[in-house]
């Protein structure tokens, strides 16, 4: 009961009047518990993993208990520096590729390579593992000296690799590159302390204020801290206006806004967004558009806007409290409503998630009720039964492989011949896959795509893969479009939306989907289904074992999932 005594002081006084009878409540039934329970009880589960759990549970899902190893394990995420190997690796149902080494990293050392599959780790082998399952074996792997076994490519025996996990830095800005002459294309996978300034540098490296426009692509980005997406924010907005207000019971309000000195880049830009954007990627996305700064491309983003005060407790542990909620600068919520906590829809709360439609500097309309909706609809590619068999049994990553050992040098301009397509469909036949004539040609420009990411990315790198990859990412193509094509977001609200949808879709070709956000007044029904299945990005895209594809980006610098 010592957790309590230090949050006694965050009460109330009507609160601190009740709370001596709530508590000999909850001393009287773990009193009872310890004495008649027919199994001995841990003190430990009971208060870390029963009471304290269970009391946070009914305010939100957010409020966090954390023990003294997850507390450690939330100051390591914050600094972005934990121990690891140093290796990106490809995960699916029962295998793992490696599809580069970092350069002086413990992976580099032990002699793994691009094309490398690693059977096990540790002893446990991952061909009766799916996807959650290898992932929880890696992740826990990076505690201590790991010893794997790999089968490379063209080899017939395997060998062993012991691997010293070393503290690395993980940087959260892992993509930088130009998508097209003087358009840049940055990637964010988190919001941590340095983020700001790295995607600063980012845009320095790309050309800075010579860029003709910028995709800021924060697809599957949880957030992170403030202070590091107030400080991205500021990197595109004009010195003095609002990026976000902050209310709550027991916090003084108050509004964040873009610093007297800022000089911010002027560039046409968009940014990405989908249902796995949260927090800080919203604030800074919500920021964007209600300042018509930025078009947003994608799907509507997570919706968590809450604020979380974190606050060190007795024996190491620590308390996440939502304390406040986060708003857009024109006054839209960012928290969703969530049915069975003090934030449910029609509560008593602080908390307002109005559903009504808010106004951006332009006199746009954006609608309120949790989350970023984006002003242009983008779904990725969605799969086929022949897509998923190829990605699920990893065919690309390994022909990949044994094509750049019979080729290892790729030149920048390397494209796929219709040879080496016919050589991959024998291949194939050798696997038992065997598509039709109508399906293969169906699929030549997929698997063109798919076949020089992979070979790219295990000769010069992740990077360049992805940059390849990029090339058929529906949701990126559509940003493109839209800063070429609609660079003043006041043009949006003067188009035929019906025409604008035709021509989105012809553009996008077969699999793509984008058109744009409705406004007020469309017709209920109107609105465009996205596809049921979600297609292949840059990033993993797997299948779950009995079918259902499932698309998901794990950072760790251990083993590092694309």
């Amino acid at each position: 009961m010592l957790l309590l005594i230090p949050l006694l002081f965050l009460l109330p006084p009507q609160a601190d009047q009740q709370l001596p009878d709530q508590l000999k409540k909850l001393i009287d039934v773990y009193a009872a518990v310890e004495r008649q329970a027919a199994d001995p009880v841990n003190p430990d589960q009971a208060i870390y993993g029963g009471a304290i759990p269970g009391m946070l549970k009914k305010l939100d899902p957010h409020s966090i208990f954390f023990d003294a190893q997850q507390f450690q394990q939330l100051k390591e995420m914050e600094n972005s520096t934990r121990k690891g190997f140093g290796s990106i690796v490809s995960v699916l149902p029962g295998r793992v590729f490696v599809l580069q080494a970092l350069p002086g990293t413990p992976a580099a050392k032990s002699g793994l390579a691009p094309g490398d599959e690693i059977l096990a780790v540790n002893g446990i082998p991952f061909n009766r593992l799916d996807m959650e399952q290898i992932v929880q074996v890696l992740s826990q792997a990076r505690q201590q000296q790991a010893r794997v076994d790999v089968r490379r490519p063209g080899q017939d025996r395997l060998f062993q690799a012991v691997l010293t996990p070393e503290e690395l830095q993980a940087p959260s800005v892992d993509r930088a590159y130009m998508l097209r002459p003087g358009i840049g294309y940055v990637r964010a996978t988190s919001f941590d302390a340095d983020t700001g300034a790295q995607i600063k540098q980012a845009i320095e490296k790309l050309g800075g204020n010579q860029l003709k426009g910028l995709v800021l692509d924060l697809r599957d980005n949880p957030g992170g801290l403030l202070p590091s997406a107030l400080e991205t924010a500021s990197l595109f907005l004009k010195p003095g206006q609002l990026l976000l207000s902050v209310r709550g019971r027991a916090v003084q309000a108050q509004e964040e806004k873009v610093p007297a000195t800022a000089t911010p880049y002027t560039f046409p830009m968009a940014v990405l967004i989908d249902a796995k954007s949260a927090s800080a990627s919203e604030i800074v996305t919500g920021a964007l558009q209600d300042h018509d700064r930025a078009v947003v491309v994608g799907e509507p983003s997570f919706g968590k806007g809450l604020v979380q005060s974190v606050y060190p407790l007795s024996e190491g542990t620590g308390l996440a409290l939502t304390t406040a909620y986060y708003y857009t600068p024109s006054g839209r919520s960012i928290q969703k409503p969530l049915a069975g906590t003090q934030i449910a829809p029609g509560s008593a709360t602080e908390h307002d998630p109005q559903a009504g439609a808010f106004r951006t500097d332009s006199g746009r309309t954006v609608r309120g009720g949790g989350g970023i909706q984006p002003d242009f609809l983008a779904y990725p590619e969605p799969l086929t039964q022949f897509r998923i068999a190829i990605d699920a049994n990893g065919l690309c990553t390994s022909f990949a492989a044994e094509y750049l050992r019979q080729h290892p040098a790729v030149a920048p301009d390397f494209e796929v011949t219709p040879a080496l397509l016919d050589e991959f469909r024998v291949y194939l036949s050798a696997k038992s896959i065997q598509p039709g004539l109508a399906e293969w040609s169906s699929e030549r420009a997929w698997l063109s795509n798919r076949l020089k990411t992979e070979i790219f990315t295990q000769a010069l790198g992740v990077e360049r893969g992805d940059q390849v990859a990029a090339e058929r990412d529906p949701v990126i193509q559509t940003a493109l479009e839209k800063i070429e094509t609609d660079a003043a977001p006041a043009r949006w609200r003067t188009a035929s939306i019906a025409a604008r949808a035709r021509s989105m879709i012809a553009a996008g070709g077969a699999g793509a989907f984008a058109c744009p956000k409705l406004t007020r007044g469309t017709p209920a029904g109107k609105t465009p289904a996205p596809p049921k299945q979600r297609g292949y990005s840059s990033r993993l895209m797997v299948p779950r074992q009995f079918g259902a594809p499932q698309r998901q980006m794990v950072r760790s610098v251990s083993f590092e999932k694309r």
